[in-house]
């Protein structure tokens, strides 16, 4: 067990650090000067200018000096500029945005809790539902429960967020007036005000990805009741439940949490689309708003914070094997 660990994390961290270098290495790839984008008028800007603004910035060293500078300023911090107009960077750096000059990591603090409370809640939702129906849906093959699951799942794999989210928003908030206009509000000023707020964003992603996820528990459960063992299992006098729920569906749900793991590790990512639908500013937005600016900053730090919680998120799910499935050793 401490092998693979040891195994995963090493791999984990090779390839974060891979991903580091690609995401560095776009930031010279990019056709505009960094001084260009910071100094906001080149009219206003001119070569003195420019070279201060590279010169503070680190941007007149060479590439490889600037990255190594950029991973130290990730562990133990890191200072741009010289003499009066030297600035300090407290580790975690990702440098400041090069369009308002704020640090990094002041807006990922400002705009990640955004996406947490969107797909943790959204998570819950689709995990609760779309398990729960498709396992029924599979013990009860072929009834009117398992005829009307199929076909609302389908509908539901196929509707795009954009569209069922403004049709929440009509429904629910601008025809019926039954839910507020969402608004986020931090869960350490006002826990009513932030759930209230993030039920519509809750109901529209967690809706559509259960669909996806009744299909598959479905597919599964089906799939497991007609192995050898759940029919030992049977003929040995077990009660459904015992067959049911500690045989057949510990073996079904072990796919699904590969799946969800890795769902969950790409949402927290960014849901550009669900944060755009709703009017919410998370991690998603902010890093397409960046990149339609080329403000690189904040690009290589959300990539490289996606890339910490999809690969998180396969140490977690290969790490939950050996709990879930009894038929999975770990060497």
């Amino acid at each position: 067990m401490h092998r693979f660990l040891i195994k995963k994390l090493l791999l984990a961290v090779t390839t974060l650090l891979a991903i580091s270098v690609i995401t560095f290495a776009l930031f010279f790839l990019v056709p505009s000067n960094p001084a260009e984008v910071m100094c906001g008028n080149r009219q206003r800007c001119g070569p003195e200018r420019l070279a201060q603004i590279e010169q503070r910035m680190g941007l007149d060293q060479p590439a490889y000096v600037q990255y190594g500078q950029f991973m130290k300023g990730i562990f133990v911090g890191r200072t741009f500029g010289e003499g009066a107009a030297a600035r300090d960077c407290p580790a975690p750096c990702l440098g400041f945005s090069f369009r308002n000059d704020e640090p990094v990591t002041a807006i990922v603090a400002r705009t990640l809790p955004v996406t947490l409370s969107i797909v943790f809640g959204a998570a819950a939702v689709w995990l609760l539902i779309g398990l729960s129906v498709g396992m029924v849906s599979a013990l009860r093959r072929g009834t009117f429960f398992d005829k009307v699951a199929v076909g609302t799942s389908l509908v539901g794999a196929s509707m795009p967020i954009f569209f069922f989210g403004y049709l929440l928003l009509i429904v629910l908030v601008y025809e019926t007036g039954l839910l507020p206009n969402p608004k986020y509000t931090p869960i350490t000023e006002n826990p009513a005000a932030w759930a209230g707020a993030m039920v519509l964003p809750w109901i529209g992603l967690g809706f559509l990805n259960s669909a996806t996820y009744a299909r598959l528990a479905r597919a599964q459960m089906l799939e497991t009741l007609s192995e050898d063992f759940v029919r030992t299992a049977r003929a040995k006098g077990l009660s459904k439940a015992t067959v049911y729920g500690r045989h057949a569906l510990r073996a079904a749900i072990t796919p699904i949490v590969t799946i969800a793991g890795l769902d969950l590790g790409t949402y927290l990512g960014g849901t550009v689309i669900t944060e755009t639908v709703f009017g919410f500013t998370g991690l998603g937005k902010t890093a397409l708003n960046a990149a339609l600016n080329l403000d690189m900053p904040i690009v290589m730090a959300t990539v490289l914070l996606a890339a910490v919680f999809i690969i998180t998120a396969n140490v977690l799910v290969d790490v939950l094997y050996a709990v879930i499935d009894p038929r999975v050793r770990l060497s």
